[in-house]
């Protein structure tokens, strides 16, 4: 891949991530259908990190949407989203999860696959701006790799490199992704993000879904 934006493949990045993460795509269809079964009027929409905009596709054609914002620190991944998504109720803003400008805003944020590469207190930073772009009652939702018990991380990590290998991957990439974690990127318990959550003044916050060594949360302002 080149700097060159329309030299960027986004269906072989897409394909890449299918290919590593267990059930990537359940992601999306897992908070639509909460946002469906919470929200019947237009809801507004921050998306940070939302890369090429998976989930603004799940979304948009499914749901009523008053206003959807695409926010992402890498301006290639933006301009993808917006090649496929631009509309009139879309805006795409580069920006940081960390240093997010918005104050109760939106009826939903969403943060997919960014947390884990914080440590604690740029976690909790990122964690508190999104509730802070929420108005009240608005819905937050985060999925993030999840650090295991560790007498059961070896077991996990052993049936992540598995799932890589029969979706076509090679020994090398397999072993080249599995020795980032703790080290390029930093997953915490599911107790633990829980706490994280609701120590940025959510008033609920529960698992919404797990599965290998992703989880989902969903917290209400």
């Amino acid at each position: 891949m080149t700097d060159n934006k329309s030299a960027f493949s986004s269906s072989e990045y897409d394909r890449n991530i299918r290919d590593t993460v267990p059930f990537y795509e359940d992601f999306f269809v897992q908070i639509a259908d909460a946002v469906r079964a919470r929200k019947s009027d237009a809801v507004s929409w921050l998306d940070v990190g939302c890369g090429t905009g998976e989930m603004a596709r799940t979304v948009l054609n499914n749901i009523g949407i008053e206003r959807f914002v695409f926010c992402d620190s890498s301006e290639k991944m933006l301009a993808v989203a917006e090649s496929r998504s631009a509309a009139p109720n879309t805006e795409f803003i580069r920006a940081d999860i960390r240093s997010l400008p918005y104050n109760e805003e939106f009826d939903v944020v969403t943060a997919i696959m960014i947390n884990h590469y914080f440590g604690v207190n740029d976690r909790v930073k990122a964690v508190r701006n999104c509730f802070n772009a929420l108005k009240s009652g608005g819905m937050y939702f985060c999925f993030e790799n999840f650090a295991p018990t560790e007498n059961l991380t070896e077991l996990y990590l052993k049936r992540w490199r598995q799932f890589q290998l029969e979706r076509g991957r090679s020994e090398e990439e397999c072993e080249r992704h599995i020795s980032r974690y703790g080290k390029e990127y930093f997953p915490i318990t599911i107790n633990g993000e829980i706490n994280i959550i609701k120590s940025c003044g959510f008033r609920a916050a529960e698992i919404l879904w797990v599965s290998c060594m992703q989880a989902g949360f969903l917290a209400i302002k």
